[in-house]
């Protein structure tokens, strides 16, 4: 693993590691190579500023080497990932058509939809795919302004976390629990592809009793992608492997931990009087 910093690791789709007249134009045009257009992530306060960063630093799962962690779902949009889709679920189909943004009523809408046509137009097969990044807590952007300021960030660290909870269950899986119903109900299935470390994080958080290796019999899969450094061409997404769950597996996952990690009743009273301590709230 290439040694990392807290700080961004791609920025305007590009390794912040090593000064280049690509990266350096990017920044100025605020452009992303990933959507070949111009970053849709504006800051809130200034929004023809754009936020531009695609992955940060960051240890996962109470692990301590930095890895790099994917914060913008826009990441997830490369050759090599629509073609591991494609060689995983769609290996048969001919004349694929990708579809974002498809309505599927009361759950929401369907990030792509892969579709393979007939010789009409007549949907012939489809495939629903959700892409889910990761999401800070605090704020990274100081980095980049550093970056465009200076052409270098000015500090090995900046403070900013991971929200590994808020996107990874209370955000994916209440997405993977209402559509995962409405899939099974046609006798088909959702994939949700993730970074790796998001799922390390979701098996050292939730009950996962009931996920298991690929199985084309259950409705939703989690399709996992790792990023690799490769010396002079930067960070690139690999296949690392698919999971596969029930609706009732993804319900086990959103109500957390299993119950052999549960805190005692006496730990939590350790626990109460501590913090009570702490805030000078008993003495």
């Amino acid at each position: 693993m290439k040694e990392l910093k807290r700080t961004p690791v791609e920025i305007f789709g590009h390794d912040t590691s090593t000064a280049s007249g690509d990266l350096e134009l990017a920044v100025k045009q605020q452009y992303c190579r990933f959507i070949h257009a111009t970053c849709n992530k504006p800051r809130k306060s200034s929004p023809q500023e754009k936020v531009g960063i695609c992955s940060v630093a960051s240890t996962v799962a109470k692990g301590e080497a930095l890895e790099p962690v994917i914060v913008c779902p826009q990441r997830f949009k490369v050759d090599s990932l629509l073609e591991t889709i494609r060689q995983k679920y769609l290996k048969d189909w001919s004349n694929v058509t990708w579809i974002p943004e498809v309505n599927i009523g009361v759950g929401g809408s369907i990030d792509y939809v892969a579709v393979e046509l007939g010789s009409r137009s007549e949907i012939l097969n489809f495939q629903c795919v959700e892409l889910q990044a990761a999401g800070t807590t605090g704020t990274p952007y100081p980095a980049v302004i550093d970056f465009k300021e200076h052409g270098q960030f000015l500090k090995d660290k900046y403070n900013y976390g991971i929200n590994w909870a808020n996107e990874f269950l209370k955000t994916m899986m209440q997405q993977a629990y209402k559509k995962g119903k409405i899939v099974q109900s046609w006798n088909r299935k959702i994939v949700f592809v993730i970074q790796d470390v998001g799922m390390r994080y979701i098996l050292s958080a939730t009950d996962c009793s009931l996920l298991t290796k690929a199985d084309t019999q259950q409705p939703v899969d989690f399709c996992t992608f790792r990023m690799k450094w490769c010396e002079n061409k930067g960070w690139n997404l690999v296949f690392d492997q698919i999971y596969s769950t029930s609706v009732e597996g993804v319900n086990r996952m959103i109500g957390g931990a299993g119950e052999d990690q549960y805190l005692t009743e006496e730990d939590f009273k350790l626990n109460i009087l501590k913090k009570g301590i702490q805030d000078k709230l008993i003495v």
